[in-house]
This record gives C-alpha cells, structure tokens and sequence, in this order.
C-alpha cells in the first residue's frame, strides 16, 4: 500500500511540476530549488525528521496539484497544466536572465552591453573549435564542437 501511494506521488509529482522543465533543467545547474522544479527533501521532509515518509510525499503531490487545478474543479484540464508549464518556464527563464546579467553586468547598471559580453569571453570558445588554429571554423570543427558540447551537458546532467 505505502509503495503505492509512493509510486503515485511521484508520477503526479512528475506530470504536474516537471513535464515542461526537462530543456530547461541543464540550463542553470544550482537552480533546481529556487526555481520550483522539483521538491528539496526539506520541502518533501514535512516534520523534519530526516526521513520522507508516504504521507509526505502524498501531501506534496496534493499541495502542487491544488496549486495547478486554477478552477478548483478537483481535476487538471489541458489548459490549466499548459498554464502551469507556462508558469513554471517563465520562471526558469527569468532565472536564467538573472543569472546572465550577474555574471556579465560588469558596471552594475542591471543590463548588458555587447562589451560586458565580449569582456569575459576573449574569443576562448572560437579558439576551442579552432582546433586546426588557421583562424577559421570548418563544418567538420563546428560538427566537434557540437558534439563536445552535447557530451558535456549530457555528463553534466548524469551528474545532477
């Protein structure tokens, strides 16, 4: 019975918080929490023992259901969950802008210039892909460089 309700909660869990975050995910590494992904275990861990119980994970799952039903109707239609997809992007999204904006506004005006852009970077990623150094990326180096960008983020996510 408790695997039951286990395996329930984190189906519902999955469908109803996390459908529209799996693109999104790999952007922002250290962002998982504040951007409502998915649960901390202090948000699951209700009473703070250090354990989840059934229990909690069921009232989580109850807790993001009630806040994705926008009629209060006891079920999700095809708009509310596009809603809170919607909803939940944005915030990834504005995430996302916040953290660019920390790591390139150099003279804190809350906005970046092509120089702020420009400033951290030297060139460093054309470089890496011109692995032949002649100056120039072929299709072959861009073809690389894609492929080495996938692979990493794919390690990176097998981290997480």
């Amino acid at each position: 019975m408790k695997i039951t309700v286990l395996r329930t909660a984190l189906a519902a869990m999955v469908v109803v918080g996390g459908v529209g975050s799996l693109h999104a995910e790999s952007e922002m590494k250290n962002m998982r929490h504040g951007m409502g992904m998915q649960p901390s275990f202090e948000e699951l861990d209700a009473d703070a023992d250090g354990k989840i119980t059934p229990e909690e994970m069921a009232a989580q799952m109850q807790a993001r259901f009630e806040g994705a039903d926008g009629n209060g109707d006891g079920a999700l239609s095809r708009d509310e969950l596009i809603a809170r997809m919607t909803e939940r992007q944005a915030e990834r999204i504005a995430a996302h802008a916040d953290h660019m904006i920390e790591r390139h506004d150099t003279d804190g005006d809350g906005m970046i210039s092509p120089d702020e852009m420009k400033a951290g970077r030297d060139g460093r990623m054309f470089k890496r892909a011109d692995t032949d150094g002649d100056g120039a990326i072929s299709k072959a180096e861009f073809d690389a460089m894609r492929e080495d960008m996938r692979a990493r983020h794919q390690a990176k996510k097998a981290k997480q």
